[in-house]
Parts: C-alpha cells; structure tokens; sequence
C-alpha cells in the first residue's frame, strides 16, 4: 500500500491573522486562498513540498453543527485543544527564534521530552498547537 499525508485540516477564528502565522511567521507557501470574510479557506504549505499542506478553515461551517456544537468548538479552540498539528525541522533552536521572534506564543521552549524527541511549542492565532520537533 503507497498512502502520504496529502492534507490536514487546522481551524481559524480570524483568516487573515492566521495567513499571517503561516506565510509570514512559518514561511510557508499560499496555495489557494478561497471564500471571503471570516468564511475563507485557505491553503498553506512548506516550500518545496507541494503534495503536503495544511488547510485552514472555518470552525463549524458545516450547516449540520448545531449552535451548542459551534459554542463548544469555539471554546476549545480558545484554550487549544480542538486542533494541533506536529512539524518538523533540523534546526529546532533557529525555528524556536524566529517563532518567538515572530510574536507567537510560545507554550513549550526547547527540551528533551522523555520519550527521545527535542521539541517545543506554540500556539496559532486560532489557539492550535503547534509542536515542532528537531529531526537529525
């Protein structure tokens, strides 16, 4: 069986503050930016790397959800944890810099974790975690 990750699926609260996370702060690539105001999904990737992206999009859009779904959506969304996502770098240090840098909020520095990974991480400005690890 030959299966890849094509696409994962992160929520946003505020389109345009998380294009900025993406594209500014991580430096990935917009590949498609569709919809208009809060109502955008948008496409986003690392360079170089076409067949993997992440999709951000509306919390809830489904017209299924109903209003006490869309209310618990948003609140775990605000203390992060409805969505997360784990990427990866060889220069964790560098990447924790520039992300601490770039104003986003850092939940876990550099550390070895128990379990054999050097990682850290942060928040998106829809409350996502993003854990980062350091691969050699």
């Amino acid at each position: 069986m030959d299966i890849t990750i094509h696409t994962t699926v992160l929520p946003h609260d505020d389109p345009d503050a998380s294009l900025a996370f993406y594209r500014d702060t991580l430096g990935f690539e917009v590949r498609k930016d569709v919809g208009s105001g809060k109502m955008r999904w948008i496409t986003v990737g690392p360079p170089g790397q076409p067949s993997t992206s992440i999709l951000l999009a509306p919390p809830a859009a489904d017209p299924g959800v109903t209003e006490e779904e869309r209310r618990v959506i948003t609140e775990m969304m605000a203390k992060g944890t409805y969505g997360w996502i784990l990427l990866a770098t060889p220069d964790l240090d560098g990447t924790f810099d520039k992300l601490q840098a770039g104003d986003a909020e850092v939940v876990q520095e550099p550390m070895e974790q128990p379990y054999g990974v050097r990682d850290c991480a942060f928040r998106d400005p829809a409350g996502n975690l993003i854990r980062i690890q350091e691969v050699r």
